[in-house]
């Protein structure tokens, strides 16, 4: 049986080197500056990546700060040149660290977007369980994902991305429409704290690639900022995440990246997604709790040992702790 992707590129599947319009696929194995240029005006609906954070990862060379904005800001001045005018740019980032101190990269970031005439629409935190445990401050657990458009007549589409409501059965209480149902029946809208698992080393998704964007997380913004055949753009692909969400709702991927293995890796995936074999993270699927699912690890072996309180402990009159 044929994937969703394949019944729509029809004799298109096939995965280019070069960027072609006639093209549906494109993996460009290089700097993603080479590629843009090669793309013509306003023919990108939606750029969306997680840039280098400057960090020292092994993809990546540690630059003085101000040598990365000057980077960053060539790269995001293409982004823009090639953006529709109803198109969006989705930039997704961490924090720098520079002696201990962190510093924002959304908000260093931002002056270059505006001053090149993108509007901000959406901060969007994306939150996560899992990462590296810090010692002298409180271990990071989100990012950010900056979206911005060209105007204010630009393609979002709510109603494929609604999530759950969590009162489904609440009535309008007063006014005209008192005792009808105040839901949207297709579900509410996500909001802008979206909490999305990682890819860990117990992700389905894993690869060898350190910092791996969920397919789930760029899905959901694939599904609102774009439409059926437009193109979407990952400038820094990785493992290729960005151009599998993509062609997974029918639009048409192009990436640029310059590690060789990676490269390698995301032309695997790619292909097991128009295989249908790729395995990933469902978008609905509910976030692990790993006491319903009775995993035998929640139970701390340390917590009848010590005679320090933890949150929401209670001391007894006779100064021992409380069973909660």
């Amino acid at each position: 049986m044929k994937t969703y992707a394949q019944t729509l590129f029809g004799k298109h599947y096939k995965i280019a080197n070069e960027f072609s319009l006639a093209e549906s696929i494109v993996l460009y194995p290089g700097d993603c500056l080479e590629l843009m240029r090669s793309i013509p005006d306003e023919s990108i609906q939606l750029v969306v990546t997680s840039p280098p954070y400057n960090i020292g990862k092994e993809y990546e060379k540690r630059l003085n700060l101000d040598l990365y904005l000057h980077q960053q800001s060539q790269v995001i001045a293409e982004c823009v040149r090639i953006l529709t005018p109803r198109g969006s740019i989705c930039w997704q980032v961490g924090n720098y660290v520079e002696k201990g101190a962190i510093i924002p990269l959304d908000n260093i970031l931002y002056p270059i977007f505006a001053n090149l005439g993108l509007r901000m629409r959406n901060r969007i935190i994306w939150h996560f369980e899992h990462g590296l445990h810090c010692r002298r401050r409180f271990s990071g657990r989100y990012e950010t994902i900056i979206w911005f458009t060209k105007n204010d007549n630009y393609v979002f589409n709510l109603d494929p991305v609604r999530i759950p409501q969590k009162y489904p059965g609440k009535k309008y209480f007063k006014g005209p429409k008192a005792g009808q149902y105040s839901c949207n029946p297709l579900g509410k809208n996500p909001g802008d704290l979206w909490m999305i698992p990682n890819v860990k080393s117990n992700h389905v998704e894993k690869t060898e690639h350190p910092c791996q964007f969920p397919v789930e997380l760029i899905e959901r913004l694939v599904l609102s900022l774009t439409n059926e055949n437009d193109w979407v753009l990952d400038p820094f692909l990785g493992t290729g995440t960005s151009m599998i969400a993509a062609i997974r709702h029918g639009r048409r991927g192009v990436g640029a990246e310059i590690v060789h293995r990676y490269v390698e890796i995301a032309l695997k995936r790619i292909q097991q997604e128009m295989e249908g074999t790729l395995r990933t993270r469902p978008m609905d699927k509910p976030i692990y709790d790993p006491v319903t699912s009775g995993n035998r690890l929640t139970d701390a072996p340390w917590k009848k040992e010590t005679n320090q309180m933890m949150l929401f402990e209670k001391r007894d009159s006779k100064g021992d702790k409380e069973d909660n």
